[in-house]
């Protein structure tokens, strides 16, 4: 039902997840990001609980192991769960329960996880981790990248309908936090057209936070 990417950006030390679905609203439910912390998805069968749990472990300095450890032992039914969690130095660790739905696969690779339930195939989940690497710019367009290519290796084994960016930057609300709730067709592609068009804008919404009379207006009718 859900493929998805974790992953930290070496050079600006930002925490991100791309992920989409075949259910509905799948950004509402899965992807967890904290500044300086980490990035945790949380699928398959979903406990959303299982997101704030594991960054509150890694915020007392515990390793992203012993965090997702701990939180799948103060929870039932974990095995139904599939988590990926990356940490702040980029350690990263997952988990996929036995009972996770159809073929399921999990792969590590330098500062990333990649993770999914509902495959075309396991050979789906080992080409995001390339993809991620290989990739540049932005986090969010390496993150993006490792998501078309899971598409392009046949993504999940029916259609996916919902898709989801979240970006931990250096506050403590999210930089980048952007939904594709319900698309008839590719939300991956939605999702990547809703980032270019908020990019140029990013830096914006930032500076106006911490300073409003700094900050640009787009000159439209309740412009926040």
């Amino acid at each position: 039902m859900t493929f998805s990417i974790v992953g930290r950006c070496e050079q600006t030390g930002q925490l991100g997840i791309a992920i989409s679905s075949s259910s509905i609203a799948v950004g509402a439910r899965c992807p967890w990001v904290r500044a300086g912390v980490g990035a945790v998805a949380t699928q398959n069968v979903t406990l959303p609980a299982l997101g704030p749990q594991i960054l509150d472990q890694l915020e007392s300095a515990i390793d992203s192991a012993a965090a997702l450890e701990r939180a799948l032992a103060a929870n039932e039914w974990s095995e139904y769960r599939q988590v990926t969690v990356v940490d702040a130095q980029g350690r990263t660790a997952f988990f996929s329960g036995n009972q996770a739905l159809g073929t399921y696969h999990a792969v590590a690779g330098k500062q990333c996880v990649a993770a999914g339930n509902m495959l075309a195939g396991a050979h789906v989940i080992e080409a995001m981790i390339p993809a991620f690497e290989n990739a540049t710019g932005h986090l969010a367009d390496r993150l993006l990248a490792a998501m078309h290519a899971a598409i392009a290796a046949g993504g999940e084994a029916g259609p996916v309908h919902s898709a989801a960016l979240k970006i931990a930057g250096e506050m403590s609300w999210p930089l980048v936090d952007l939904r594709v709730d319900w698309a008839d067709d590719d939300p991956i592609g939605r999702l990547d057209g809703l980032w270019h068009a908020y990019k140029p804008q990013m830096q914006d919404y930032v500076t106006r936070a911490l300073n409003p009379t700094a900050a640009p207006s787009y000159g439209v009718p309740g412009d926040e």
